[in-house]
Formats: structure tokens, C-alpha cells, sequence
């Protein structure tokens, strides 16, 4: 039972911060309203003694029916402009807009161990009193990475139109002149994640597609769809939606510095997205890896047919992206409040439910696939639905070590992420290369198949001996200066 916090205070000023932390509600209801603390009276945590039903209470199903409609909506639109391209392109010039893709994905990585896994981690735990500021300082960081990402990709076209004119590509330009848009509604949708606000990132990511989509069938009446275009459309549609929603954000409500309140907070930034900084750089090794072992050792041709086959199986994906953004807050908070059963019951029901719907979405491709990739494509991908059969296999065998991602992050542990990723990086060149030169676009799926069981099984392996309840109790964070700014609230 919680002592009541007079008597915490006769302890240490930890023990005072702790009982006020123990005294907010999920970050997932509370900061949705836009409380940040609440009596002791008022406390409304779930413990593991509530029956089930109270777990799975209407905010909670509301709250995840509207995280996996934001997902839809992001992914909808870019999934639109992949398979728009795709049917009016030809496979040649489809494969280098993926290889462009892939790009754009390894340096999304790259900005979410920058800004926004740091961000998500740290603002659903220790600087949870510091909302505000906090947005403040990661939301002027954001905007500054994107601006340094677009000088370099616009300097590295430059280079290659002048000096290497064959490496030269109009999706590379169109990536760099709107990258710092693309991140800066990624940002967004994040933000509001945190806030305890899932219904915004929706309603923002529904605006995002609904421009996108009227862009980008215009562009293809217009005869102007292509790979420099589509990135235009994508940022289009995001400043929009970033015009609409930014302003409900509440780092505008902000009036003193977070940097004043936590003077040394870019050595305990730098200490935890390190490893998330390298993990970025190999998980390109992964899946990502394999468009440009295939572009390398076969053709973009061969390329652009992994790439359609991929976005087929990319739903189900997506489904769990959403919910692990819904869920690393509470994963985040758990811990930091000391929760270690319930931290450990959360990623028990998160891992069952992923197993059994990535199985039942790799039987639908098996009844549904050949049919749906002649619809989406016309017709132009036939040759491959016996690979998609196959590659149907990759959610399921990611799953488990996504939840495991998942939870490792909130336990501020990146470096086993960092080595999970690692042996799958390991597998991509000892089994990968060898599978794609004896048995081309085929063992490119096998490959990745293989690399997402090597990752799975590494990241469970790490995880079960670093278990929280068997080696942790809760992170040791609590300094002089989250005392000061307890006593303050």
C-alpha cells in the first residue's frame, strides 16, 4: 500500500519525488487532458489485482483504435504513392525510387535514435514534469537535424550531377529539398503520442493523406508523378497537417528552459542514443539491406519487384508500429514508477498478440496474396507471388523481437537492441550474400527470412537475462534537481 506523502517526506527528497511520480496517473489519460499531477486521492494506476476488463477499459481501446487509424493514414499515404509509381513507372525506374526509399528509411532511423526514441523514452518517464519544456527543446533539435539533413543531400546531388553523373537521381533531389518536412511530421505525430493524445496524431496523419492522395492523382493527371514529384506531394501533404495541428502542441505554453532545470541533459541524451545511433546504421544491413545486396549482385529490375512484394506484407507491420508507439509510453512509465510486474505482464500480452496476428496475416497472403498483388499492380507483378507466399513469414518471425525492442527501450538498455540488430546484420552478410548469388530475387527472401529469426532470437535471449524483475529495480535517475522541481509542482 503507498504511504501517504507526508510521511515520504519525512524520508529523503528521492523518496519525496517518488511518492509524487507514484501519484500520476498513465501518461496515456492523464497528459491527454493536459495534467501532468494529481493528489494522491485522485491516483488512478492500474494494479495487477483489477480484474482484466479494467485493463481493456474504453480509453484504452480508444485510445489504440485511433493509434492504429494514425498508422493507416500515415502509412496509406506513402503506401499510394509506392504502388502509384510503380503501376506508371517502368520496374527500372521504380527500383531506383526504392533505392531512394531505402535512403529515406535508413536516415528515419538515424532521426529516431536522434530525436525521437530519446524523446519518447525520457518524456513518458523521468521528465515527465517537464512536458512542456522538454517539447520545446527536442521540437527546435528536430527542426535543426532536418535543415543539416537537407543541406547534405542537396550538396551530395550537386556532387554527383557534376562528378558522377550515373549516381545521379531526381528522387535523391526531391528527398533532400523535403526531408526536414517529412521529419518534421514524423515529430509531430510523436509529440502527440506522448502527450496521451492519439486521436490528434489521427486526425493530423488523416489530413497528411487526404492532400497527399488529391496531389498525387493531380500529379498523374498532369503526366508530372515521379520520384523527384512524390517526395514533393508527401511534404506537401505534412505542412499542411503540421499547420493545422502543431499549434495544440504545449511546448507553446512554455516559459522557463528545460537546459536550466536539467543543466546536463545532452550527456545523458548522448549516453542512451549512442547505441541507438548505431543501431540505425545496422539495421540497414537487415532488411533494408537486401535492396542493395539485390541492386548490386542482380538489377534494379529485381530490386523493384522486392520492393512491390514487400509492400504487400508491410500492413501488418505497420499495425504493430502503432502500437508500439502507444506502448512505450507505458512501458516508459511503468518502469519509471517501479511497476516491474505490470511492466512484465504488458509485454507478455503485447508478445501473445503479436504472434497470433502475424500468423493469421501470414494465412490471409496465402488465400489472398495472388489476387491482391494482380489488383494493386495491374498485373505487373504475377511473376513473384510465389515469393510473396514466402515472404509472408517475415512479420511473424519479427514479432517477438519487435516487443522485445519495445520493452528493452523503455528499460533504457539500447545496447542490447543495438546487439540484436547487430547479429542480424551478421546473418544478412553470412547467409544473405551467399542465398542472393546462388539463387538470385529467391534468396533474397530466404535471406531475409534468416536474418529476421537471427534478430527475434538474439534480442529474446538478451532480454530474458536481463529480465527487470530479476536485475533491475527501477531506474536510479532521481537527482537534486528533479527534487527541486518536484517540490515546485
Amino acid at each position: 500500500m503507498q504511504k501517504p506523502c507526508g510521511i515520504q517526506c519525512a524520508r529523503t527528497g528521492k523518496d519525496y519525488l517518488i511518492a509524487r511520480v507514484t501519484q500520476v496517473e498513465d501518461p496515456l489519460t492523464t497528459l491527454s487532458s493536459g495534467e501532468v499531477d494529481k493528489p494522491a486521492s485522485e491516483a488512478k494506476t492500474l494494479s495487477l489485482g483489477q480484474p482484466f476488463f479494467k485493463l481493456l477499459s474504453f480509453s484504452r481501446i480508444r485510445q489504440a483504435g485511433f493509434s492504429i487509424v494514425d498508422q493507416a493514414f500515415f502509412v496509406g499515404g506513402t503506401f499510394l504513392a509506392n504502388v502509384m509509381l510503380a503501376r506508371t513507372q517502368t520496374k527500372e525506374e521504380y527500383g531506383m525510387f526504392a533505392l531512394s526509399y531505402s535512403a529515406f528509411t535508413f536516415l528515419t532511423g538515424l532521426h529516431n535514435a536522434a530525436i525521437l526514441e530519446p524523446y519518447t523514452v525520457y518524456a513518458s518517464g523521468r521528465y515527465r514534469n517537464y512536458l512542456s519544456q522538454y517539447l520545446r527543446l527536442m521540437a527546435a533539435s528536430n527542426a535543426i537535424v532536418g535543415l543539416t539533413l537537407m543541406a547534405i543531400l542537396l550538396l551530395l546531388s550537386l556532387f554527383f550531377f557534376w562528378f558522377a553523373p550515373s549516381l545521379y537521381s531526381r528522387s535523391l533531389v526531391g528527398l533532400g529539398v523535403t526531408i526536414g518536412f517529412l521529419f518534421s511530421g514524423i515529430f509531430l505525430r510523436r509529440a502527440f503520442y506522448v502527450q496521451g493524445n492519439s486521436a490528434y496524431a489521427a486526425f493530423s496523419s488523416l489530413t497528411f493523406f487526404a492532400t497527399a492522395a488529391v496531389m498525387t492523382f493531380a500529379s498523374m493527371k498532369a503526366h508530372a508523378l515521379n520520384g523527384f514529384s512524390i517526395f514533393l506531394v508527401l511534404a506537401f501533404g505534412w505542412l499542411i497537417a503540421g499547420l493545422v495541428f502543431a499549434r495544440r502542441l504545449p511546448c507553446w505554453r512554455a516559459q522557463a528552459s528545460f537546459l536550466r532545470v536539467e543543466p546536463h541533459y545532452w550527456r545523458e541524451h548522448w549516453n542512451y542514443s549512442r547505441w541507438v545511433l548505431i543501431t540505425a546504421c545496422v539495421f540497414q544491413l537487415t532488411t533494408q539491406g537486401y535492396y542493395w545486396l539485390v541492386a548490386a549482385f542482380l538489377s534494379v529490375k529485381d530490386v523493384a519487384e522486392l520492393r512491390a512484394m514487400y509492400l504487400l506484407i508491410a500492413p501488418v507491420d505497420q499495425i504493430f508500429i502503432a502500437l508500439s508507439f502507444l506502448l512505450l509510453p507505458m512501458f516508459s512509465s511503468r518502469y519509471a514508477m517501479r511497476k516491474i510486474p505490470e511492466f512484465l505482464s504488458l509485454w507478455r500480452k503485447y508478445a501473445l498478440a503479436t504472434v497470433g496476428l502475424t500468423a493469421l496475416f501470414a494465412l490471409a497472403v496465402w488465400a489472398l496474396g495472388r489476387p491482391a498483388l494482380h489488383l494493386v499492380y495491374a498485373g505487373k507483378f504475377d511473376n513473384v507471388v510465389l515469393l510473396l507466399f514466402r515472404l509472408a513469414l517475415l512479420p511473424f518471425l519479427m514479432g517477438i523481437g519487435n516487443t522485445v525492442t519495445v520493452a528493452l527501450s523503455a528499460l533504457e538498455k539500447p545496447k542490447l537492441v543495438f546487439f540484436g540488430f547487430l547479429s542480424s546484420g551478421v546473418a544478412t552478410f553470412a547467409l544473405g550474400v551467399p542465398l542472393v548469388l546462388r539463387m538470385g530475387l529467391r534468396g533474397a527472401v530466404y535471406g531475409m527470412l534468416l536474418s529476421a529469426a537471427t534478430y527475434s532470437a538474439a534480442l529474446t535471449v538478451a532480454f530474458f537475462f536481463n529480465l527487470p524483475g530479476r536485475t533491475l529495480q527501477g531506474p536510479d535517475h532521481l537527482g537534486s534537481e528533479d527534487v527541486v522541481g518536484a517540490t515546485a509542482v
